[in-house]
């Protein structure tokens, strides 16, 4: 073949070569991605991570754990709002609920034991026009025991559940599961025996004394230590208890009262007031309220020359009426000049 032919037909071969089509390259699962999903199955097996049943669920065949601490009967569209924008926001529920499986029951599927709140928001949803949300659990197998812990656990930094019913909730667990042992409850709680009594002796005030406030729910741990030495002796609680009765009566009238001042007026009748400022005796120890009633200190007993006495800071009286009431006091029991 000539210079000129052997020039044309390699013309003519490259031309083809740039018109024939590439071959695609094999379609392949990127080496990382295989590697973490080993790394994932390995790690299942040995147990470092543990795989969870995630569904979606319909609200209406979940029920609520019969020791569940939240008081679902007092959920409503403001205690759940910040929820309702939040799952509207992002049209669906992004946290689980956990919960776990019913058998023999053939209108329930599963026992919400953390979410109460979830699932009360999903199910006013589906009932507000947004029928297509569905509850979002994840499924375990969990003893009475280990589900009450778990239960705490998530909802004990929770600002929107009231002490009073967490209070409850350690109650009624006490009993059901550690024997009324409440160094075994504080153990597997991790908490303190003292932070323990704490809520255990909100848990315990009487029926008719909680009622007394317009929502029990504004009930706090610090509340403890102002209503409990109100209910010794026995002609204290009397009187506390009856007035407490006198308060619950008013519900409805006005403006709902503070928790601060139901307690004042509980603490005035304890310790009925006598308006001269000096002290007055009730049981076993002296109450001296301001002129307008305000209970300021309590004298607790005069043991050979010291006097005990407790400053009643949250009973409403101002700094000058304390310092009267301090006079009186230093009148009574200061040793008087001898000639």
């Amino acid at each position: 073949m000539s210079s000129k032919n052997r020039s044309f037909a390699a013309g003519l071969m490259g031309s083809l070569d740039d018109a024939a089509p590439q071959p695609e390259a094999p379609t392949r699962m990127p080496v990382g991605i295989l590697a973490n999903r080993e790394n994932r199955m390995a790690e299942l097996a040995s147990g470092a991570v543990v795989g969870r049943a995630i569904e979606q669920v319909d609200p209406a065949r979940c029920r609520l754990w019969a020791e569940h601490n939240r008081d679902y009967a007092a959920l409503d569209e403001t205690r759940c709002a910040d929820l309702i924008e939040s799952f509207k926001a992002q049209g669906r529920q992004e946290v689980p609920a956990i919960v776990r499986r019913v058998r023999g029951d053939p209108d329930i599927d599963f026992e919400v034991i953390c979410g109460a709140r979830r699932h009360w928001t999903v199910s006013w949803l589906r009932a507000h026009n947004y029928t297509d949300f569905r509850f979002l659990v994840e499924v375990r197998e969990l003893t009475d025991e280990e589900a009450f812990r778990i239960s705490d656990l998530e909802n004990r930094a929770r600002e929107d559940l009231s002490d009073i019913e967490r209070a409850r909730d350690y109650l009624k667990a006490l009993e059901r599961h550690y024997g009324g042992r409440q160094k075994d409850m504080a153990g597997r709680l991790n908490v303190s025996e003292a932070w323990l009594s704490r809520y255990l002796d909100l848990a315990r005030l009487p029926g008719d004394l909680v009622a007394a406030f317009s929502d029990p729910h504004d009930l706090k741990i610090k509340h403890v230590t102002q209503l409990k030495p109100l209910l010794k002796p026995d002609d204290r609680a009397r009187r506390v208890l009856a007035e407490a009765g006198a308060i619950a009566k008013l519900k409805g009238e006005g403006s709902p009262a503070k928790p601060q001042d139901v307690i004042r007026r509980l603490v005035i009748a304890a310790d009925p007031p006598k308006k001269s400022g000096s002290p007055k005796r009730s049981g076993s120890a002296d109450a001296v309220v301001s002129a307008s009633g305000a209970p300021v200190l309590r004298i607790n007993g005069k043991k050979g020359r010291e006097v005990s006495l407790t400053l009643l800071l949250a009973g409403g009286a101002s700094r000058a009426e304390a310092e009267t009431a301090l006079g009186s006091v230093l009148d009574t029991y200061w040793p008087k000049p001898t000639a």
